[in-house]
């Protein structure tokens, strides 16, 4: 082998060593990450059982923040209100697209398969994520740096038990009502642009809302905000829950925990969508799809 030859390969090789190392990096943290997760699995039938009373509180505080209704906000007027927002802006684009090719009574079927499978729970989840879950982030990481998770573990309290898993239940069972109130939302604010803005008939809207939204429907659209909801707090509990250097660190943790759970909620919202409704779906109460 001549040197320039190998000479080149030693550069190349050098200039590829970051990337590998990158590569590793990624892997392990996804192996890291899925061992937390299995733990924090393990450790939820516990969790239920020695503090009940500790995940009513953690409900609370995600439904209607930490302080007053007003005060504190809360997630529930967040996710009403970007369902809100979300489900006019359907009812805006969406008829005007069905009114160009003459397919405007048909706003009402698409109402009922755009905010059932799709709008309601990725709002549902984006809104957990936003407000909840980074709340979580900062609350664990300021423990961590403060080494009050390495207190509790001292003191024979199973910080993963109390810390993790009880949010887990704790926005587990937050997540319904708050899916429920974004699919009100986004029905309502999709039906009033339809029929009160843009003057469609509302008994012809009504037919084919009613026809496409069956009960199996808005059940696996639940369960698609169930497991969104699930991936959202156990990506941010885990980014708080391993956070390092200081405040600086916590910072970058809820960073990072909130880029992934939305790449998390976009990859699971098409994965379950596949599973619930198949690659080609049938329209509801015609048969008519793929």
């Amino acid at each position: 082998m001549s040197v320039p030859l190998v000479g080149l390969l030693g550069t190349l090789g050098r200039k590829a060593r970051p990337w590998w190392r990158r590569g590793l990096g990624a892997v392990t943290e996804a192996g890291a990450q899925f061992t937390f997760y299995l733990r924090v699995a393990a450790e939820i039938p516990r969790a239920v059982a020695d503090h009940g009373r500790h995940i009513v509180r953690l409900v609370a505080e995600i439904s209607f923040g930490s302080a007053t209704l007003l005060a504190g906000g809360g997630t529930i007027g967040v996710v009403f209100a970007m369902s809100f927002v979300t489900g006019s802006q359907i009812g805006f684009e969406g008829f005007r697209g069905l009114d160009l090719v003459g397919l405007s009574p048909l706003s009402g079927a698409m109402s009922g398969l755009v905010n059932t499978r799709e709008l309601a729970p990725v709002v549902a989840g984006i809104a957990l994520a936003a407000k909840v879950g980074t709340g979580f982030t900062a609350q664990l990481g300021a423990m961590r740096i403060a080494e009050e998770i390495d207190a509790l573990d001292a003191m024979s309290v199973r910080s993963l038990r109390f810390l993790v898993a009880t949010r887990m239940v704790a926005a587990f069972i937050a997540v319904i009502p708050l899916y429920l109130v974004g699919l009100f939302a986004s029905y309502v604010a999709t039906r009033f642009i339809v029929v009160t803005a843009n003057g469609q008939s509302g008994g012809n809207y009504d037919y084919y809302f009613h026809l496409t939204v069956p009960p199996q429907d808005i059940l696996l659209s639940l369960a698609k905000a169930l497991v969104l909801a699930m991936l959202v707090t156990l990506a941010h509990c885990y980014y708080g829950y391993t956070a390092g250097g200081g405040p600086e660190g916590v910072g970058t943790a809820a960073g990072r925990a909130l880029r992934t759970s939305i790449v998390l909620i976009m990859v699971a919202d098409i994965l379950l969508s596949f599973a619930f409704w198949g690659v080609y779906p049938t329209l509801p109460g015609s048969g008519a799809g793929g």
